[in-house]
């Protein structure tokens, strides 16, 4: 077995348990972090279903992006959209066998990607050209934008430019799952696409990257309007007032 298959199986054991532990310490310090104060935002739905449909509109359909600025919605549903196609794409590379629907989005495959790169660029250029945006825009932003973007453009190439030995990639996608390593294909853009994904991985649960998740911890978005009849105490406020108490 070749180095640059032990170095890369290496690389993507380690991104997994990096990504995973991290996701999960990330949604747990969310889940403990208490909300001391009713902070739904108004107009609030009126019990705990609309706030969970209220939270669903939010992740699926982006509905306070919409509500805020159109032209900025269309390049976030682009990015999303165009990002969770090429993942179904992906599919065909850990999934034995592969179901003939899914087969259907390959010969798109393509256009998902040039899609994404659409909204990675169009999402850029909002950092780049708008004040306000630009000011308070980081360098951890824009490398963020920069990894995906050579994730695509990476992945776009070895599509259109440099084929490589899909037969190959799938086998040593799936040696990972099964601990049964196979032999990686040596192609550069490949190469570089597989240590880009690892890298993503690897920064995803510390970088701004993960706000899917905290959607769903948002106190403005799963909180319902229920002051009046309820008292609104965190966990830590209920144990204080007892412990105050003769």
């Amino acid at each position: 077995m070749s180095t640059l298959t032990v170095l890369y199986a290496i690389l993507f054991y380690v991104a997994a348990l990096i990504l995973a532990g991290g996701l999960a310490w990330r949604v747990w310090s969310w889940f403990k972090t208490p909300a001391p104060l009713k902070v739904f935002l108004s107009p609030a739905p009126l019990e705990s279903t609309g706030a969970a449909c209220r939270v669903m509109r939010e992740v699926v359909l982006f509905e306070s992006l919409f509500k805020s600025s159109k032209w900025i919605w269309i390049l976030a549903a682009l990015f999303h959209a165009s990002l969770a196609f090429e993942l179904l794409v992906h599919l065909r590379y850990i999934m034995v066998p592969y179901p003939a629907p899914f087969a259907l989005v390959q010969a798109f495959a393509e256009i998902g990607a040039l899609g994404l790169l659409a909204g990675i660029a169009g999402l850029w250029a909002r950092r780049l050209l708008i004040d306000r945006v630009r000011y308070i825009s980081g360098l951890s932003d824009h490398l963020m934008l920069a990894l995906l973007a050579c994730i695509a453009t990476t992945g776009l190439t070895m599509r259109l430019v440099a084929p490589t030995d899909i037969v190959g990639v799938k086998a040593f996608v799936l040696g990972l799952f099964l601990f049964d390593w196979q032999p990686l294909p040596g192609d550069f853009f490949l190469l570089a696409h597989l240590f880009l994904v690892a890298c993503l991985m690897i920064v995803l649960p510390f970088s701004k990257l993960l706000h899917a998740p905290g959607v769903f911890f948002s106190p403005s978005r799963n909180q319902w309007d229920d002051a009046r009849e309820h008292r609104h105490l965190a966990a830590w406020n209920a144990a204080f007032d007892a412990a105050r108490k003769p």
